[in-house]
């Protein structure tokens, strides 16, 4: 079975950190470390995957920082560089426990509206949000509304400058920074006929060169489907641990 940890990015020690990249580039072609390590250090946390052996199976990357838009405070937990090694596809440790962490970030600050920032350039990352939450944006049957467009299109300006096209909403950059191995990348015949991996393919038609979906979920009890906001309450009681 797999356990899940959270850490400071400031006390990762040079084998987490050898064995996080090479998960990373066993998933991902156009990978480099020096880009690996700048990515690292501008986040504050990173949850952890191992297994029995403690030998790493996964992990995902976070910044959380605030910001005033449209006179209304809101935190952002921008999720970075994720991973699960392929033989562990369809377990949840992760995913739940990222959960549980965001449901103690926002009880630090309950008054500001909490949101979830993803840069999607996989289809299998994107059906997260389907999976934990009620609405989320771009959504293939629901119009982004004013407030969250304007806030995402900020987000993602701010974050990527000019290699963010907001008419497509899609991250771009001049080469690949990192894209989905060729035979990863793949979509299954039964994969196809699912709403969000069409929707997805749709939007980011260049996923399998390293394009980006930019999306946005508010990460509110009554946005989440019930399992997600039983995480995100339990979050709240029983802090994770560092």
């Amino acid at each position: 079975m797999l356990s899940c940890r959270l850490h400071d990015v400031a006390t990762l020690d040079d084998t987490t950190r050898d064995q996080m990249y090479a998960l990373l580039a066993r998933h991902y072609a156009a990978t480099d470390r020096q880009r690996f390590e700048q990515d690292l250090a501008a986040k504050q946390w990173v949850l952890l995957l191992t297994d029995a052996q403690a030998q790493l199976q996964g992990f995902s990357t976070l910044h959380v920082y605030a910001v005033m838009h449209q006179d209304r405070d809101c935190r952002i937990v921008y999720s970075g560089d994720t991973v699960i090694d392929r033989a562990h596809w369809g377990e949840q440790g992760l995913a739940f426990n990222w959960l549980r962490l965001a449901g103690q970030l926002r009880s630090q600050a309950p008054q500001a509206r909490w949101y979830w920032f993803l840069i999607s350039k996989g289809h299998r990352t994107y059906r997260y949000l389907p999976a934990f939450a009620r609405c989320f944006y771009p959504h293939w049957q629901h119009p982004t509304p004013a407030f969250e467009a304007s806030l995402l299109h900020r987000l993602a300006q701010d974050r990527f400058g000019a290699h963010y096209q907001a008419e497509q909403g899609i991250v771009r950059f001049p080469q690949s920074l990192g894209h989905l191995q060729d035979d990863l990348a793949q979509v299954s015949i039964r994969e196809q006929h699912h709403p969000a991996v069409r929707f997805f393919l749709e939007r980011n038609p260049g996923y399998a060169q390293g394009h980006e979906l930019c999306c946005l979920c508010e990460l509110a009890p009554d946005n989440l489907r019930p399992l997600a906001q039983r995480l995100l309450h339990k979050g709240a009681s029983k802090p994770c641990q560092a």
